[in-house]
C-alpha cells in the first residue's frame, strides 16, 4: 500500500486503496455519454487507469477500441473484449498514438505532483496528430463540500466523509461506501487544483484545454499545444 492511502472491506485492496470487487459493483453514470459526445465514432482510446472496466465495456458497446491500461493485475482481469496492459501511467510507453487518450477518475488530482507530471506527459505522448485528450478533474467543490453523500439509483451509497490537509497543497480524503450486503472505505491523497493551476500542469506536459465539455468543469478536452 502507498504511504497515505488505505483501503479496507472484502476482496483485494490495490496500492492505491481501491477495492476491486467495490469497483466491479459501480455504476458508471453519464461518462461514456460524454466520451462518446466528445470523440469521433469508432475512435481509438488509450484508457489510463481502466479499472475493471467500468468505463471500457460501456466504450466497446458504443463501437470503439479500447486500450485499457492500469496498475492492477487484479482490477484488469475483470476487463473483457479490451486488449490490456498491465503498466503505471506514468511508466508506460507503447510506442504508438491513439485517436484519444483518456485520464479519468480525478487521476489528474493525484497528491503527488510527480506522478501528476508523469501521467500528463504519457497522455501527450500516446495521442496521434488530430486526436485528443480527455480528462476528469474534481470539482471546485471537492475538497469543501464535506461531509456529503449521494445514493445511487441502484441502491447503494457513496459518502466523502472528512478531508484533511496532509502538508504541501494535499488532502487526505476518506471515502466510504454501503451496499446491502458489504461495506468498504477508501483513504487517498489528492491535490486540488484551481482552473488555472490545471491549465498550467497541462501546458507543462505540452497540452492545451480546447473545451470544458460539462457545465461543472469536470471533463475537459485537451490537444496537443500547438
Amino acid at each position: 500500500m502507498r504511504e497515505g492511502y488505505k483501503g479496507t472491506g472484502p476482496g483485494a485492496i490495490t496500492p492505491d486503496g481501491c477495492a476491486v470487487e467495490l469497483y466491479s459493483r459501480l455504476s458508471v453514470g453519464s461518462e461514456p455519454d460524454i466520451i462518446e459526445a466528445a470523440v469521433p465514432a469508432g475512435a481509438h482510446i488509450l484508457e489510463l487507469g481502466s479499472g475493471v472496466g467500468r468505463m471500457t465495456h460501456p466504450l466497446l458497446e458504443r463501437g470503439f477500441t479500447v486500450t485499457a491500461v492500469d496498475e492492477s493485475a487484479e482490477m484488469l482481469a475483470r476487463v473483457r473484449g479490451a486488449r490490456t496492459v498491465h503498466s503505471t501511467i506514468e511508466g508506460l510507453d507503447l510506442g504508438r498514438k491513439f485517436d484519444v487518450v483518456m485520464l479519468a477518475s480525478f487521476l489528474v488530482n493525484t497528491g503527488d505532483a510527480d506522478v501528476r507530471r508523469g501521467m500528463l506527459r504519457t497522455c501527450a505522448a500516446h495521442v496521434a496528430d488530430g486526436g485528443c485528450v480527455l480528462i476528469q478533474r474534481e470539482g471546485a467543490d471537492y475538497h469543501s463540500n464535506v461531509p456529503r453523500e449521494r445514493v445511487d439509483p441502484s441502491g447503494y451509497t457513496v459518502r466523502i466523509v472528512s478531508v484533511e490537509p496532509a502538508g504541501d497543497g494535499v488532502n487526505s480524503v476518506r471515502a466510504e461506501y454501503d451496499f446491502p450486503d458489504a461495506a468498504w472505505t477508501q483513504t487517498f491523497l489528492a491535490r486540488p487544483l484551481t482552473q488555472e493551476q490545471f491549465e498550467e500542469a497541462l501546458a507543462e506536459a505540452g497540452l492545451e484545454v480546447t473545451e470544458y465539455l460539462t457545465e461543472d468543469g469536470v471533463w475537459v478536452r485537451a490537444v496537443p499545444a500547438a
